[in-house]
Parts: structure tokens; sequence; C-alpha cells
């Protein structure tokens, strides 16, 4: 096969899973607190939420979980708060708090959530607290696991394609030809789709804050604390999440939109109720 077919091929796979990537999550959302439209998904949600609760078994089989009956309370207590407005067809959210000293918190589908003991401090409190579990509850909400599945099949299409066609070249090409689009998918495919997650779920987060009766404008506050916690960081292009300067400028951006919901007649502010 000519080398130009190759190349044909390669920009093909590209894309196809860059198209993957912008499927259906552009413009401006129809009304406030109106979610994104969902990406390409071909994982259903009973297969996401069975890999979420065996990854989540995994790591509390193999972690340390915290003894710290006032942290797990705290936790539980936002989730509640901050479930019903995520709308995520969860029938029962799990909590885990581990003992580990670095600032963070995940989710993984099935509502399985998981804090850190390090971020308590950096927190600040429970309404910080809550601008990173609603965000962690966001991509739940939005089966950000089940897209990343998703492009991470039609990235593996795109190898046994480009495998496919390099099959009659000597080994040393068809390796730097798959390096190549190793990195290209990588870099213009996977992490560009990941931080655009991040985005999402940033977005969404606020939102249901708000909604919960946490003032949103905690979430820069929390941000900025992290951006000091965090130290050096590779360059935004080579990472899975957007730099902190550029996040908390977006949700800078975004307080407006989360703010008609906490400003709204008969709000109740979280801790009043």
């Amino acid at each position: 096969m000519r080398v130009w077919l190759v190349v044909a091929c390669a920009a093909g796979c590209l894309w196809a899973v860059s198209g993957c990537v912008t499927t259906g999550t552009q413009g401006a959302a129809p009304e406030p607190g109106a979610p994104p439209r969902p990406g390409l998904i071909l994982i259903s949600p009973q297969q996401e939420a069975q890999l979420g609760a065996s990854a989540f078994g995994e790591l509390k089989s193999t972690r340390k979980i915290s003894a710290d009956a006032g942290k797990r309370a705290m936790v539980e207590g936002i989730v509640r708060r901050l479930a019903p407005h995520a709308q995520a067809g969860v029938a029962q959210w799990e909590v885990e708090i581990f003992e580990d000293a670095t600032p963070n918190a995940f989710a993984l589908p099935g509502g399985k959530i998981g804090v850190h003991t390090g971020l308590f401090p950096v927190a600040g409190g429970e309404a910080g607290l809550a601008a990173v579990i609603g965000h962690e509850i966001a991509h739940v909400a939005l089966r950000h696991g089940g897209q990343r599945m998703t492009q991470q099949m039609g990235i593996t299409l795109g190898s046994s394609v480009i495998d496919l066609a390099l099959q009659n070249r000597e080994s040393r090409e068809r390796q730097a030809w798959m390096s190549a689009y190793g990195l290209g998918t990588t870099v213009f495919a996977t992490l560009p789709y990941s931080r655009k997650h991040e985005y999402e779920a940033d977005r969404m987060g606020l939102i249901y804050m708000a909604k919960a009766g946490y003032d949103p404008r905690e979430a820069v506050g929390f941000w900025q604390r992290m951006q000091k916690a965090g130290g050096g960081t590779p360059p935004e292009f080579l990472s899975t999440h957007p730099a902190d300067a550029n996040r908390i400028a977006a949700i800078e951006r975004l307080l407006p939109e989360a703010l008609v919901f906490y400003q709204a007649p008969g709000a109740v502010p979280a801790g009043v109720r």
C-alpha cells in the first residue's frame, strides 16, 4: 500500500475519533441549567455501573479507609443534597473516605464516590467540598465514563486499521507509524476530550450546588486554593485537566447561570434547611 494511503487511513481514523469528541456537545445550552447533549456512547448504563462497582470494590480492598465518622457524615450529607438535582439514574450512591494526603476526589459510574482525607483542608468547609462533589456527580450524570470508553473503542479500531494497512512494511516503519498514531490520538483526541468533560462537569456541578442551596461562588475560592496546593503541572495540552487559571476563569464566566438558581425566590441556603 502506498504511503499516502496510509496517511489517509491515519487521518481518517483521527478525524473519526475527533468526531466522537465533538458530537452533540457544541454550542450554548438551550436554557439555564440544561445539560450538554451526550456524545456517542456504545456501552449501556448497566455495563458502566458494573465496571464502576468492580473498580470501586478493588479500591476499597487495597486502600486504607478513614475511620473519621465526621468526614463521612459530611460527604454523605452533601451527596444527599446534590444528587436529586443531577437526575443521574443512580438508585443508591456509595461514599468512601480514603486515607490519602492528596487533595482529590473521584466518581465512578453507578454512583461510587471516593474522597481523600487530604481534600478536606483545601475544601475549606462544606460549600467548597460541595463544589468538588457536585463536579464528580456531574461526571456520573453526564456518563463521561461511557463516552471515554466509546472513544477508546474508536482509537483501538483505528490502530487495527493502520496495523493492517502496514502489514507488509518493515517492523521499524510499522512501529514508527503506530507511535505517531498513538501520539496524535492522545494529544488531539484523548486529552482534549478529557478536558472538555472537566469543563462540562464544572458547569453542571455549579448548577447542582446552587440548586442545593450552596453558594456557587465558593467554587472559585476552592479552585484558587487548589491552584496554590497543586505545585508543578504539565502544559495544558499534555494534561487530562484544564490549567487551573483557565478553569477558574471558566467558572467565573459560568457563575451568572448558576446564580440564577441560588438566588431564585424561595431558595434556601444549605445549612438553613
